[in-house]
């Protein structure tokens, strides 16, 4: 079969892959519709971030969905022709964080489309997928597997919801409006929060921002001094997502928080570590808090993306088809053009 392989930094091919086998559990699914993440893009433009690095070539993708080809002997949840929502993680579900509830800290995780291991776990950008029962998440009728394909990064941000705490009244800002900020400012609004501001660099994300949801946005790079009326009487804001994962959107939103506030660092950027300015954390007693993918949030996004609750839609710019792959990639990079990129399979 055909599939997205990255092979070092602007050296993606469709290349012929072999099938895979299936057990009692699995499932085959024919992939419809996959994301490009931003990590998609670290492996694209730069062979991976931080310390994880491509050691061999590697089929990227883990926002994915598709029709269910074939059933295992013991698979009873789902069915030949289901439309499923494909969830990327698999928890080895006997180490001390599984066993805790934690499995999005599993000590033998493998994810779809990672190098943090070696071998490397392949992707989902492929034309068949072979995967365990419980990962394959049957959608309703009337639910496209487009639509299906945000469940994977709706998870990452109802996750960092949760560790951001109740957002009934709150005044939540989020910094960066890519995908991710995107729909966090939609998971905010469907949690209640009183007040919505949001930033970042460049005019189309903030504008798609105010579509989905954000009562006010900020262009920091033309109106640097944006946010600092929000910094008057030692801060405005309740909640901060930051989701940009640079210093100087972190600086800026440590200084608009509250005392008190919680600020949910989402955003990991690129290879550098943006510096935290500790006086500010201590001065106003705020918590910082990290988030790091999903579990059991996966099928709660199957269910909201499902009953419209969250309307992803409006954040699907193009569907490529995998032939034109490296157009795609090159597409999603450009933020002034582009929100989400589908690939087509």
């Amino acid at each position: 079969m055909r599939a997205a392989v990255i092979h070092a930094p602007h050296d993606l091919r469709i290349d012929d892959i072999a099938d895979q086998p299936m057990g009692p559990n699995d499932v085959r699914v024919r992939i419809g519709a996959g994301g490009i993440c931003g990590s998609d893009l670290h492996y694209y433009h730069h062979g991976g971030f931080g310390t994880v690095r491509i050691q061999t070539p590697m089929v990227l993708g883990h926002e994915i969905a598709g029709t269910v080809l074939a059933c295992g002997s013991a698979v009873a949840s789902v069915q030949p022709g289901d439309k499923v929502a494909v969830n990327p993680s698999l928890p080895c579900g006997a180490c001390r964080y599984c066993l805790e509830g934690r499995s999005n800290h599993c000590l033998d995780m493998r994810f779809y489309g990672s190098a943090m291991r070696n071998p490397h776990v392949h992707g989902g950008f492929r034309e068949e997928l072979v995967c365990t029962e419980t990962r394959a998440v049957v959608l309703p009728p009337g639910v496209s597997v487009n639509e299906a394909a945000f469940a994977e990064p709706l998870s990452v941000c109802l996750h960092a919801a949760s560790q951001a705490g109740p957002l009934l009244g709150k005044r939540v800002l989020v910094t960066g409006t890519g995908p991710i900020g995107a729909l966090l400012i939609m998971v905010a609004r469907q949690a209640g929060a009183r007040e919505i501001v949001a930033t970042d660099l460049l005019d189309q994300p903030l504008a798609k921002a105010r579509e989905v949801g954000a009562d006010r946005t900020v262009n920091i790079r033309t109106e640097p001094d944006g946010l600092t009326r929000y910094g008057n009487d030692k801060g405005y804001f309740d909640v901060v997502f930051e989701a940009s994962g640079a210093a100087p959107a972190l600086a800026a939103a440590l200084a608009a928080a509250r005392p008190g506030a919680t600020l949910v660092q989402v955003g990991i950027g690129g290879d550098a570590t943006p510096p935290v300015p500790l006086n500010v954390v201590v001065a106003k007693e705020i918590t910082v808090r990290g988030t790091f993918r999903f579990h059991q949030e996966f099928a709660w996004a199957v269910d909201f993306i499902a009953n419209r609750r969250i309307d992803v839609r409006p954040l699907l710019t193009e569907i490529v088809p995998l032939a034109e792959a490296v157009r795609g990639f090159d597409l999603a990079s450009d933020r002034s053009k582009a929100m989400k990129v589908l690939l087509a399979f």
